[in-house]
């Protein structure tokens, strides 16, 4: 049933675009102006994504055989597929709107009531999918059924819907989530760019941790972890509250002392380095609350980032965070204290970039986001992911955490109780239960 996972996860997203309208048309109501560059980006995205892929997706694979199945599924499909059908139409409609209203033959309260309409309808669909015809199709379909289904929906070949589909959703999404307004986005200018790139092989193991323990006096907060980590994976880490999570990054950093254990990275026996001798072998963190330094430009939180590096690569690896940023660079001379939640966060992961780190720590980088910038920073590990960087993801929302990793570890109270896939542990009875809310 892989691809009712991918439906609900695209209804996820779906569903964060609609929030971030709402929230939108609210500040257009009591005056903010309306940004026709980023609605022009949330229509092309849905267009293209919803419209194009994911309603068709639906439409070739899934209901037919749910109509097949089912006698009762003519009465849901039917409604769905002619909201389907009107996609297209209703996208046109609120485009025309858009230009009336940048024009000023348009008020902004009827442009907002127009996209409050059009977002009640698209959580209803939602809702409806949700709550009807994917439980329906649980419990109708054969298993052989889901395999031909799944095989359609996770062919990354398909130019629909592919890997390469794939990645250009994500730059729509990018654009998004960097020309919406600073109360729900970036707050930029100009949208920038995701870069891919060709994914490394994973081979040998650059991260090993074996039995490590540490103490915050004498409460033992990690109790003989072990993993490993190999060259190009992403792998996250999950588990409660109080798991050891983000002292297990703090530990692999050097920030917080281990009491035993060891710790190789690369070949080399990291156990008694200092954190900065670990930053300049290449282990570079993005840590929990972004912890910028507030008093200081932009720009020079991004130069402490490459104090380690050969002055000679610092401007050119400062415009690739901008590049991808592009937040950063309209505000690169104002101090980091300013910025947004959501824009301190692309800071602090550009930070991290530019210390040209062979392993990335991101511990947390989702915490306290509004909607849509949750999906932007899933957006960039992706990315990152893509051009091969090696990842270690500490993250709240595991369920998308083990979406996107290759492996995962989840901890309890310092020690790691299960290990698997990122999919293997996200149909682990035990984890959707503990942590996924299933």
């Amino acid at each position: 049933m892989e691809a009712l996972r991918v439906i609900s996860e695209e209804h996820r997203n779906l569903w964060r675009i609609a929030t971030t309208i709402d929230q939108v048309a609210d500040e257009m109501e009591a005056g903010s102006q309306v940004d026709p560059a980023f609605f022009t980006s949330i229509f092309d995205y849905i267009e293209q994504f919803m419209d194009a892929c994911h309603h068709t997706k639906e439409d070739d694979f899934l209901f037919p055989v749910l109509r097949l199945r089912s006698a009762e599924a003519g009465v849901i499909l039917d409604r769905l597929q002619a909201e389907h059908r009107n996609g297209p139409e209703v996208l046109k409609s609120l485009r025309e709107q858009l230009a009336a209203t940048a024009a000023g033959t348009l008020g902004n309260a009827d442009f907002a009531g127009a996209l409050r309409t059009y977002t009640a309808s698209l959580k209803s669909h939602i809702r409806t999918e949700e709550k009807d015809a994917i439980p329906l199709a649980r419990e109708v379909l054969t298993a052989a059924d889901w395999a031909e289904i799944d095989r359609a929906f996770l062919d990354n070949d398909d130019p629909l819907f592919g890997e390469k589909a794939r990645i250009e959703f994500r730059e729509l999404f990018h654009r998004i989530a960097s020309l919406a307004p600073e109360s729900v986005g970036l707050g930029g200018q100009t949208a920038g760019e995701l870069k891919p790139g060709a994914s490394s092989v994973k081979a040998d193991v650059l991260l090993s941790v074996k039995d490590v323990e540490s103490c915050y006096g004498r409460i033992k907060a990690l109790k003989g972890m072990s993993l490993e980590v190999r060259r190009g994976e992403t792998v996250a880490l999950v588990g409660a509250n109080g798991a050891g999570k983000t002292t297990f990054l703090r530990t692999l950093s050097g920030i917080q002392p281990m009491s035993a254990g060891s710790i190789h990275f690369d070949g080399e026996d990291i156990s008694q380095l200092r954190s900065d001798m670990r930053m300049r072998r290449g282990i570079c963190q993005s840590p929990e609350g972004r912890q910028v330094f507030g008093p200081l430009s932009i720009e020079d939180n991004l130069r402490l980032g490459a104090y380690t590096q050969p002055k000679n690569q610092v401007e050119g690896d400062m415009e690739k965070v901008f590049a991808m940023f592009p937040i950063l660079k309209e505000k690169r001379a104002l101090p980091a204290g300013t910025l947004s939640g959501g824009q301190q966060q692309m800071l602090a992961i550009g930070r991290a970039l530019m210390g040209r780190p062979k392993m990335l720590l991101l511990d947390e980088p989702s915490m306290g986001l509004a909607p849509l910038l949750v999906e932007e920073v899933f957006n960039v590990v992706k990315t990152l992911k893509s051009q091969g960087m090696t990842i270690l993801l500490v993250e709240q929302n595991a369920f998308a955490a083990l979406a996107i990793a290759d492996r995962g570890y989840v901890l309890e109270t310092g020690n790691v109780t299960l290990t698997g896939t990122g999919q293997e542990l996200i149909s682990n009875e035990q984890v959707r239960a503990a942590y996924l809310g299933m």
